[in-house]
């Protein structure tokens, strides 16, 4: 299960600690113009080391694209790419050699397999998104072609939140702070929060929202392949979340039928007067834009003393050496879009010959 998509896929490889992290893009159409800066740009989005409020991993995270590429464009064949890591420091990990994070992955995968590389989580680290990022990058060079954009960006931090409403924001101000939230005012407060937090040597969750322009109708594969349903697998299985809502979501339970359901223009194809369903209709887009939102939970890793088991069981106390963030969500961002890129090119491919 290190696969993932249809048509269009990545598979991933790679561990927190190792020699690197790499993948190896299939599906790609052929004949894309690589501008590898942009590629190199979306990695930049991602990687440690960023501010004050990512952790302190200094990695250039440099990408190198092994095969797939010829002269600049996309051959149709596989993609292989890989990141090499030069920054561990495997030794503030050692005091967890024999310990169990609470509420890490390090319980469920000693208990699976028997085995477990404890340096940074292994194969558990957030630190594999990145073959996701360089395969979303490449993902979103073929949406360009489309016309297809895909822009997420933090809409709370702890008890800091925006409007749900994404259309009241300027989202090109995303990248104008460190946190990634289009209104600076709430962005200051954000970062004010993680830095307190990390001080504390504790971790604190949020929400990022994604939005999806320009994608056609028709994406969607009723009955097990709803567009929704590919989204939210797509998230859920990105490191720390714990929830996906589209659309109105949950916020749309204390409403009445008459009040979402969203109304035609009046036309073929010339929209819908609200957008209450989130662009997805019977699992298949419907040409609005596509919106949705992700829950992270806080950073399990604490650089605070708390009480856990080793692995015979017996009760200690641990406290957490190594560079961690206190608060996942700035670099969550580009991987939100890495994913959401690669899922909808994967639906777009899918769905080409659907129809004559």
């Amino acid at each position: 299960m290190n696969t993932f998509g249809k048509i269009f896929t990545i598979t991933s490889f790679g561990e927190s600690h190792g020699a690197g992290i790499g993948g190896v893009i299939d599906g790609m159409p052929a004949g894309i113009e690589v501008d590898m800066n942009f590629i190199q740009r979306e990695l930049d989005r991602r990687r440690p080391g960023q501010s004050a409020i990512t952790t302190g991993r200094n990695e250039a995270d440099k990408v190198e694209i092994l095969s797939g590429v010829f002269e600049g464009k996309t051959t149709g064949c596989p993609i292989g790419f890989l990141v090499r890591n030069t920054n561990q420091h495997s030794q503030d990990y050692e005091n967890m050699r024999c310990l169990f994070r609470p509420s890490h992955a390090d319980f469920t995968y000693q208990q699976k397999y028997g085995i477990r590389d404890h340096r940074g989580g292994g194969r558990s680290s957030a630190r594999i998104t990145i073959s996701r990022c360089v395969a979303g990058a490449f993902a979103k060079l073929a949406l360009n072609q489309l016309g297809i954009t895909i822009q997420a960006y933090t809409s709370q931090v702890g008890n800091i939140a925006l409007d749900r409403d994404y259309k009241k924001y300027d989202l090109s101000l995303t990248e104008t702070n460190a946190v990634r939230c289009p209104d600076t005012e709430k962005a200051k407060e954000m970062e004010n929060l993680i830095k307190e937090v990390k001080a504390e040597g504790d971790t604190i969750g949020g929400t990022i929202t994604c939005v999806i322009k320009g994608c056609p109708v028709g994406l969607g594969e009723p009955e097990f392949g709803k567009l929704h349903q590919s989204l939210g697998s797509a998230m859920l299985s990105i490191n720390a979340v714990k929830g996906f809502e589209y659309g109105e979501g949950f916020n749309g339970l204390a409403m009445r039928g008459s009040e979402q359901n969203d109304l035609f223009n009046e036309g073929i194809g010339n929209g819908m007067k609200t957008n209450h369903s989130g662009g997805i209709q019977g699992g298949i887009s419907n040409g609005e834009d596509i919106y949705f939102r992700v829950a992270f939970k806080p950073v399990a890793t604490q650089l605070r003393e708390q009480e856990t088991i080793d692995l015979e069981g017996n009760p200690t106390l641990l406290k957490a050496k190594g560079r961690h963030d206190p608060c996942v969500l700035p670099r969550a961002v580009p991987i939100v879009e890495a994913m959401a890129a690669i899922t909808i090119l994967d639906h777009y491919l899918i769905g080409k010959t659907t129809r004559l």
